[in-house]
């Protein structure tokens, strides 16, 4: 049955099926059973490229709940969870990186305060794709 049910969020993403929502920062229940699609590091951007053109032509902004990553189709809406804390945001990929080692996501300045990452600038998180 995992097999199953990664195989189908694989063939949603290549789909590009994720439906928008809200942005928001959720608490972790600690018994969410939606697989975790990716595990690594998270870093994020901001104020050097608000108002630049994403990867998918739309405008960067810093106040948004967006992220950049190497493969995910624009429009696909993630819950990004910090390992350490439990805490997770929702977002929506718009642009591509982040082309450093090791990391697998680059959140807007929004969602990394709403994460609490703003000041450490990195964390260890899992991502899980939105239904």
């Amino acid at each position: 049955w995992v097999g199953l049910a990664v195989a189908a969020v694989w063939l949603g993403m290549r789909r590009g099926v994720a439906t928008p929502s809200t942005s928001s920062t959720q608490p972790s229940s600690g018994s969410d059973s939606r697989p975790v699609i990716e595990r690594g590091g998270a870093s994020w951007y901001g104020p050097g490229y608000d108002g630049r053109l994403t990867a998918n032509g739309e405008r960067f902004d810093i106040a948004k709940m967006t992220a950049a990553h190497k493969t995910m189709r624009f429009g696909t809406v993630v819950d990004v969870t910090d390992t350490a804390t439990g805490r997770t945001v929702r977002v929506r990929v718009n642009d591509r990186g982040p082309f450093v080692a090791g990391r697998i996501i680059d959140l807007s300045q929004a969602a990394a305060e709403a994460l609490g990452i703003r000041t450490k600038g990195l964390a260890d998180v899992e991502l899980r794709l939105v239904a």
